[in-house]
């Protein structure tokens, strides 16, 4: 994926993925720096710890069950990568938990 779309994307975020973004920048779990819709390989994720090697995403309906969301967390994981994934309405309705389980996953 090219710098472009990831730019494009960092422009259209949704609700959810803006949400979860003013919980993660600016450093404010555990000291780590997140990056917002940043390529990896042929895949641009929605959020990316490089330091800590994690990627968390945030889906909406379209992704359930998706055959290509497992692909894509294989290859990412394949890669030394850990992916989180949550629900638009869990960053929405539970933000804090969210929080939680990322900070855990940070160790």
């Amino acid at each position: 994926m090219s710098i472009e779309n990831a730019r494009r994307l960092r422009k259209s975020m949704t609700d959810a993925e803006r949400a979860l973004w003013r919980l993660l920048r600016s450093r404010q779990v555990e000291g780590r720096r997140f990056w917002r819709e940043e390529p990896v390989d042929h895949y641009i994720v929605d959020f990316i710890c490089f330091e800590e090697r994690l990627i968390v995403e945030v889906d909406g309906g379209q992704h359930s069950e998706s055959e290509g969301d497992k692909e894509r967390d294989a290859y990412l994981r394949s890669q030394g990568f850990r992916v989180l994934r949550f629900w638009n309405n869990e960053v929405l309705s539970n933000p804090e938990s969210v929080y939680r389980i990322i900070v855990n996953a940070l160790g």
